[in-house]
This record gives C-alpha cells, structure tokens and sequence, in this order.
C-alpha cells in the first residue's frame, strides 16, 4: 500500500520545530507513532472521523485520547455552547451550571457526595493527593497507573527534586502481594492509595481487574486509614455512567473523572464523600481563573443528557464487544502472534514479546498499513470507540486488520 502524503504536515511541523519545544507537545510527538507514515497535524473532524492537514481521511480510533464518547463536532453539545457563549462564560463568580452539574455527577457516581470542577486530568489527580494528604495528615501515597503530568506521579523526573516525589510509591496493577507489602512498610504515615480501575501498562496487554483486586484495595485502605482514590479519568463516563467503580461495585473515597465527561471540552472532576472533600473548605486550598467557566459544564451537562436519554453506553459495549469479537477471529485466522486485549470501550491490539524481538517489526508493520488504509491508532496505546463510528467504520476497521496481519504474515511471519 502507497506511502501516504505528508507534505504539509511535515511543513508545519519544521516551523513548529523552531516556536515549541519539541515542535509538539509530549504523547503527540511523532516519534510516540510511526514517523513518516503518521500525519503531524489534523485538520477537522467530523463523527467518528478526522481528516489531517493534506486532506487525507481517517476512521478515528484514538478519539482524541480518549474524550470523544459521542462524536466531533456533536451538533446538541457544540450548540449548548454556543448559546452559553451568547450570554459570556468567564465571570468574577460562578454561574449556576456549577450546581446543576453537580446533582447529575451525584446522582451517578457512588463515591461523589461532594466534587470540585476542575480543567484536566492533572488537576483532578493531584487535588486527589492533596486531599487525601490533608485528611489524613499524613505523606506517604501509593500508586498505580498514570496520573498525569504533575512533580508527584509524572515519569521523567528532569527538572523535579526528589523530595517532591520520594514520598510516593508505585505498585503494579493486579498485584495484590506487592500492594500489601508496600502497605505493611508505609502503614504508620499512609495517606493514600490511588489506582487506575482499568489497567494500562504501555505497550503492553490492556487488564481488567482480576477477581477480587479492586475489592482487597478497598479493605487494605479501610484498615490503615488510609484514603482510597479511584482514577477514573478514563474510565469514567465510558465503562458506565457511573464509572469503572459501578461496574465492579466497588466505591473508593475520592475518585477523578474527565476524558468523556464532556466530549472533548477541557473539564474533569474530583468527586467524593463529603468528609474527604471538605478539607477543601479551610484546611487545603485549590484555586484557578478558569475553573468556574462555564462552557465545558454547559458541555458536560449535554453530553450527560445524550448518554443518558439515548442509552448511548449501551449501544457501545455491544457494538464494541461485536467489533471485539471480529477482530479477535480475524487474528486468529490469521496465524501472527497478537492478541487483543482490553475490554470492548477500550480495545487494543497487543503483539507479544519474542527472542528475536520481532515483536517490534510487527508492531511497526501493522500500524504503518493501517495507518495508510485510514484507520488511525495508537501504537502504544488502547484505541476507544465512538457513537458516531458506523457499522461501515468498523467493518472497515476489521478488513484493514485481516489484510494489515496477512501483510506481517508474508514479511515477518
């Protein structure tokens, strides 16, 4: 399959080169995808698809990273915000979309007796640990996933003091032994333990939670005193309305929610019992110019409203665990070593390890072809799935797997 045209991608991205560190900003580098083969720049979107600079189209499988739930350019939320933005949305005080959207979050999320609004993913989490610290006054978190960008979780450590972090711990994902012993070491000044419901190792398989994890945090937590975050930044608003913590029935203390809360408009939340959360009334401080704007609540309240009113959550894990089940025949049939993995919101195709590293050359291989055949997702991250994607979408999608892995098959095998 042709090599596709990048011209103008590349043009922007040498400017860029001279105006931004990097020319792009961390995940979205080239070198993050397959570069050459891979657009730099996009252009528009439109449902379930994204056109790049040199107007080449895409099925669009990376969403955004994840806050595409319905669609871009969904014609209810972009017009909800554009009547907010009749009457402003950046005020000296808050506007009463504030409260509005707080009753919905409360009414669906188990843990959310009380919530901040805050912008991003980083936000929310961070505000987690601050909280978390100021209730317990103690120091010592531990953690598991990515959390974000701040000095306490972020995982190039140039250009932050070891202090700033040496109080935090990291244990991995289904591994219960490893959390019990860390907690055993730290329990005297164990502030918190944070996870990510829905495992996401990079480049490696996507879990889920194996039986009984989630549950043995929950009571490890409870016996030190120690409070117990769930990050559902992406998770939320896409496992369920209520987010991985209702599908699995387990409720932390405080939890982060964002990505799909508001399809694509930059808001995320901390919510939790009110006990936790009320050190943010005197004893903790959280403060921005911008979070009381109201356009991404306006968003978020719509985005709700269609999720709920069109059972759109529903129709994804079907169509999702449809498509999951194609594609999991069309690897079968044929014969290269990969697997997906992931549940059906947040599929991802995984090629596993071998001696000879070839692994790598067929990671490479099938993101290259199915990049060139329009099917855009991330080598080393899950893919998401979208309202707006059609049943031609995903037959495509599977078409491009079955040729992309007959491809691998006849170079590498």
């Amino acid at each position: 399959m042709d090599k596709l045209t990048h011209t103008r991608s590349h043009q922007l991205y040498d400017e860029a080169l001279t105006l931004v560190p990097g020319g792009i900003a961390g995940i979205r580098r080239p070198y993050n995808f397959v570069p050459g083969e891979y657009p730099i720049f996009l252009n528009r979107g439109a449902g379930g698809h994204v056109w790049d600079v040199d107007g080449q189209e895409y099925i669009d499988l990376l969403c955004s990273y994840g806050p595409i739930i319905l669609g871009h350019r969904e014609k209810e939320v972009d017009d909800a915000v554009i009547a907010q933005m009749e009457k402003g949305f950046c005020f000296n005080l808050a506007q009463e979309h504030q409260n509005e959207l707080a009753r919905v979050v409360r009414r669906l999320i188990p843990s959310a007796e009380m919530m901040v609004f805050v912008k991003t993913g980083s936000d929310a989490t961070t505000a987690a640990i601050r909280a978390s610290r100021a209730f317990t006054d103690r120091k010592v978190i531990l953690r598991c996933g990515y959390h974000g960008w701040h000095d306490w979780c972020v995982e190039v450590k140039g250009g932050i003091p070891e202090k700033l972090y040496e109080d935090i711990h990291e244990f991995h994902y289904n591994d219960t032994d490893g959390l019990e012993k860390l907690v055993a070491e730290h329990k005297a000044d164990l502030a918190g333990i944070i996870v990510t419901p829905v495992g996401h190792p990079l480049a490696h398989p996507v879990e889920d939670p194996a039986p009984g994890f989630l549950e043995r945090v929950r009571e490890l937590a409870t016996a030190h005193g120690a409070v117990l975050v769930f990050d559902e930044i992406r998770s939320g608003f896409r496992m369920s309305l209520g987010g991985a913590q209702k599908r699995y029935g387990v409720t932390p203390d405080l939890s982060t929610f964002g990505k799909a809360m508001a399809n694509g408009y930059p808001i995320s939340a901390l919510v939790g019992k009110a006990e936790v959360m009320k050190v943010y009334e005197k004893k903790a401080f959280l403060s921005s110019t911008f979070f009381p704007n109201s356009l991404e609540m306006v968003a978020a309240l719509k985005t709700i409203e269609i999720l709920e009113r069109d059972r759109v959550l529903d129709v994804l894990w079907e169509r999702g665990a449809k498509l999951r089940r194609d594609l999991d025949a069309v690897i079968e049939r044929s014969g290269v070593p990969a697997q997906m993995t992931g549940n059906p919101m947040m599929p991802y195709i995984y090629f596993p390890r071998d001696d000879a590293g070839k692994y790598k050359e067929r990671r490479t291989l099938f993101h290259t072809y199915a990049i060139r055949a329009g099917v855009f997702m991330q080598p080393f991250h899950h893919s998401y799935i979208a309202w707006r994607h059609t049943d031609e979408d995903y037959a495509r999608v599977c078409q491009v797997f079955e040729d992309g892995l007959a491809h691998i098959k006849q170079v590498v095998g």
